[in-house]
């Protein structure tokens, strides 16, 4: 039962890695469309993939975006359900929150790639957050 506990966990990190990926691609095929010589306004060294936020289309730094926002709070999620698992909590609702949490998680990731209007993303965010806190409590 314990696997079960962890399995939305492993879930979100095959998601994350996911999201990283479509980043990726989202990034070189924006750059392909992008005139050559607005590169030029990019720091020559020590620049970082946000820095092409400002020649590249918005909707290409939605995924990198989220990817950010999946290496924030979910960390606490990773915590918790660590945290849960080592204390031996096998309780269905335990389980069925972690699902919750990760299932919220990747609609609200899809939603801000995809879509990204702000109060769906958010009451996405809070839902997310509501079965965090519950998972934390218990």
């Amino acid at each position: 039962m314990m696997k079960a506990l962890l399995a939305p966990a492993a879930v979100l990190v095959l998601w994350s890695l996911i999201v990283m990926a479509w980043l990726a691609i989202a990034r070189f095929t924006a750059v392909r469309e992008v005139p050559k010589d607005r590169f030029k306004e990019l720091p020559s060294v020590g620049g970082r993939g946000q820095d092409l936020e400002r020649i590249l289309p918005a909707r290409a730094a939605w995924a990198s975006h989220n990817y950010t926002h999946l290496m924030e709070q979910p960390t606490l999620f990773y915590a918790t359900i660590g945290i849960l698992a080592l204390a031996g909590d096998e309780s269905s609702a335990s389980i069925a929150l972690a699902w919750g949490y990760t299932l919220v998680r990747i609609a609200h990731s899809a939603w801000q790639i995809l879509i990204n209007t702000i109060p769906v993303r958010f009451g996405l965010f809070l839902m997310a957050s509501v079965c965090l806190i519950a998972l934390a409590i218990r």
